[in-house]
This record gives C-alpha cells, sequence and structure tokens, in this order.
C-alpha cells in the first residue's frame, strides 16, 4: 500500500514538473521574442511589482482605486479608477517615484469602482485583440501588449509605425471595444 501511495505521489509531482517546465518554455519563448534587453524586462517587472507593493501599503488609497501598471521599458502605463481627483494623483506619484520609472501615463479614471462584470468583459477584449494581433503576420504579436480598462484598449511595446498602424487598426475593428490608445515606443 505504502509503495502505491508513493507512485501516486511522485506522478503527481512531476506532473507539476512537466507544467513548471511548460509555464517556463513559454516564458522563455515571450522573452525571446520581446524586443526589451533582458534587464529592462526584469527591471520593468520590479517598477510593476513594487508600484502594486506601495499602492497596496496605503489602505485607504488601495480601498479607493483599482488600477493596473504595465511598464514597457520604463514607460508605465496606469489604468483603472480613481474615487476622487486626490486618489488619482496619489497613484500618479506613487508609480513616478518607483525606481526606474522614466514616464507615466496616467490613464486612471475618477469613477467607482469596476464591477465584476466590466473586468470580465475587460478580459474577453484584451483576449479577442492579442489572439488576432498574434494572428497577424505583419505583426510580432509577442511584442505588442494590450491592456483593457472600460472597453478601452491600451497598446504598449516596440514597434515601427507601419506595426503600430496595423496593431491599432486590428484593435479598432474588434467588436466592443471602444477607444484605442498607442503607448508604443517607435522604433525606424
Amino acid at each position: 500500500m505504502k509503495k502505491i501511495a508513493v507512485v501516486i505521489l511522485s506522478i503527481s509531482l512531476l506532473q507539476g514538473c512537466a507544467l513548471a517546465v511548460v509555464a517556463g518554455v513559454g516564458v522563455g519563448a515571450a522573452s525571446y521574442n520581446d524586443r526589451r534587453t533582458f534587464e529592462s524586462q526584469v527591471d520593468d517587472q520590479a517598477v510593476e511589482l513594487n508600484a502594486h507593493t506601495k499602492i497596496s501599503e496605503n489602505a485607504e488609497l488601495a480601498k479607493n482605486s483599482d488600477v493596473q501598471i504595465v511598464s514597457l521599458n520604463g514607460t508605465v502605463l496606469i489604468v483603472g479608477q480613481a474615487v476622487t481627483p486626490e486618489y488619482r494623483e496619489q497613484l500618479f506619484k506613487i508609480v513616478s517615484d518607483v525606481k526606474y520609472t522614466k514616464k507615466v501615463h496616467n490613464q486612471v479614471r475618477i469613477a467607482k469602482l469596476s464591477t465584476f462584470g466590466t473586468k470580465t468583459t475587460d478580459t474577453w477584449l484584451t483576449t479577442k485583440v492579442k489572439t488576432k494581433i498574434i494572428a497577424d503576420e505583419r505583426l510580432n504579436g509577442l511584442a505588442i501588449k494590450v491592456v483593457t480598462e472600460d472597453s478601452e484598449v491600451f497598446l504598449m511595446g516596440i514597434v515601427n509605425a507601419k506595426e503600430a498602424d496595423i496593431a491599432v487598426d486590428i484593435a479598432r475593428h474588434v467588436n466592443g471595444v471602444s477607444r484605442v490608445y498607442k503607448a508604443f515606443e517607435m522604433i525606424k
């Protein structure tokens, strides 16, 4: 009986390893296709983590705002809601002060916080836009980040003018998208 339990436990642990390997390969492929340096990718992750941590340390701000923070080469996009202009400004200041932040696009709206339904719709829109961008052979879809907030789509990435135009055109033609914002870093 002990042997069976050991075998079952071993198989379940190996399945976890397989999942880790598959996840690692996926992350590696995304990293390989990223136009940022590895150092910039690490810095961007640190910016996002540190900004969220600093916001969550301020209980009042965390309770009265709901934001996504995305960093790309030190350019940070903040989207979401804050219930007052003062909270919006606090969010901007916190993110601006995070190490490795070079520029901030503050797209936080003064509004009540998003509902679960709105977030679900936004996730679905992001999936539809990202899928179409990845499927387009003219683009390196893995180099473009798609963030959706209240049906507004924000596009980030290191792209040339032609790629930016193609990505924006794709996003604009996805049913349910109300507006498309470009936050691209342009290359020649």
